[in-house]
């Protein structure tokens, strides 16, 4: 991984080459920002750049050794700790870091962007409570205590750093303080709110934005050879997160749009029948689908909100998603927008534990051919 390999984010990888090149690193450093940012990548590039044998001018080089070795997160002087669980038959203090890393280094070149649930799914512990444990975090002193094996910087990366348990938080305390010369931990989190003061304190915290719409589009075109209209449609489905943007590549069932404008007919002609028998169809597709549904309903609402203010809508989105935005705006007033959204979010919260999605897209319908119906009685009682 490589900074050039990022799509954007300009200012902050500037930011960590100088550091490099002025010789001002911090020993401990958290990266910060939401599910599916440039956090964990934006570590990883950094990492290449620290050890790079020919530094570019504000990148790593990407084909000496020690690139190579950290490409394949083979190099000897980079160490993982990352959240796990009890799975194929490893138990008790197995339970830790390098039993998984074979699963973990496929997971990670595979997509850097993934998150909690889909690295659950890879090593096959979606059904247990990931954990940074007390005994990971005295392999981590072990690691450490070690001199640098080629010469450069020893690192530490700590994905979700949120997971430490507050036993193997606590032990960390003084490393992360005073680590050894030359090591540098580098933290990267989702939540930092989640993590214990006292480790907050001993670290340089570095936010990483989400990334906009433009950036998601142009990724997913030039390294999924994704139709420029339709990543433009998934960026917006997105909201910033890659991760969840690449996975919609396949895992949509129907076109969105389509999908989102026909539900909405259902809903405003309060045909209660076609109602039923949409949310028994949808309710078997899978959950990735279901949530880019509800996601993509989200930003419709913001982009109603933009015309109703008299704005500019976003620009990429498609000739047919204008002209419904235009018509659908027109259906709607404030308080209505305001209930779609809470609806749309309710419903994503419920989804996501696990709610039965037949009974959460028919209530959801109901509701909303209830707001509907309501917006036209007072519609038509204003004219009288």
């Amino acid at each position: 991984m490589r900074f050039s390999d990022i799509p954007g984010l300009q200012s902050i990888k500037e930011k960590l080459y100088r550091t490099v090149t002025s010789s001002k690193v911090a020993h401990a450093q958290l990266f910060s920002g939401p599910e599916g940012s440039a956090n964990f990548s934006m570590a990883l590039a950094y990492a290449a750049l620290l050890n790079c044998e020919n530094r570019t001018e504000g990148d790593s080089c990407g084909a000496c050794p020690s690139c190579q070795k950290i490409s394949k997160l083979v190099h000897p002087d980079l160490h993982f700790t990352f959240p796990v669980s009890a799975a194929q038959k490893k138990t008790g203090k197995e339970v830790v870091s390098d039993s998984f890393i074979a699963d973990w280094r496929k997971f990670v070149i595979q997509n850097p962007y993934g998150g909690p649930v889909e690295w659950s799914m890879a090593f096959g512990g979606e059904d247990k409570q990931l954990n940074i444990s007390r005994e990971e975090s005295r392999n981590i002193l072990k690691k450490l205590s070690l001199k640098s094996f080629e010469g450069g910087y020893k690192i530490m990366v700590i994905w979700l750093a949120e997971y430490l348990h507050p036993s193997a938080a606590n032990a960390l305390l003084k490393l992360l303080e005073e680590p050894p010369a030359e090591t540098v931990f580098l933290l990267v989190t989702y939540y930092s709110e989640k993590i214990i003061g006292t480790v907050l304190s001993r670290v340089q915290q570095l936010r990483i934005r989400p990334f906009n719409n433009s950036e998601v589009s142009t990724f997913l075109i030039q390294h999924h050879q994704v139709e420029a209209g339709k990543a433009s449609q998934l960026a917006g489905i997105a909201s910033g997160n890659l991760n969840q943007a690449i996975k919609l590549i396949n895992d949509v069932e129907d076109d969105t749009h389509d999908l989102f404008r026909n539900w909405m007919r259902i809903c405003f002609t309060s045909d209660y029948t076609l109602m039923v028998e949409w949310a028994e169809k949808f309710s078997k597709a899978n959950k990735i689908s279901q949530k880019g549904l509800l996601q993509y309903g989200l930003f419709v609402c913001r982009e109603s909100l933009l015309i109703l203010n008299g704005a500019q809508y976003s620009e990429s989105i498609s000739e047919a998603e204008s002209s419904f935005l235009n018509k659908f705006a027109a259906t709607l007033n404030l308080n209505l927008l305001e209930k779609l959204n809470t609806l749309f979010n309710q419903t994503f919260y419920h989804l996501e534990r696990n709610a039965n999605p037949k009974i959460l897209f028919l209530d959801a319908s109901l509701l909303i051919a209830t707001e509907f119906a309501k917006k036209a009685r007072e519609t038509s009682n204003k004219a009288d």
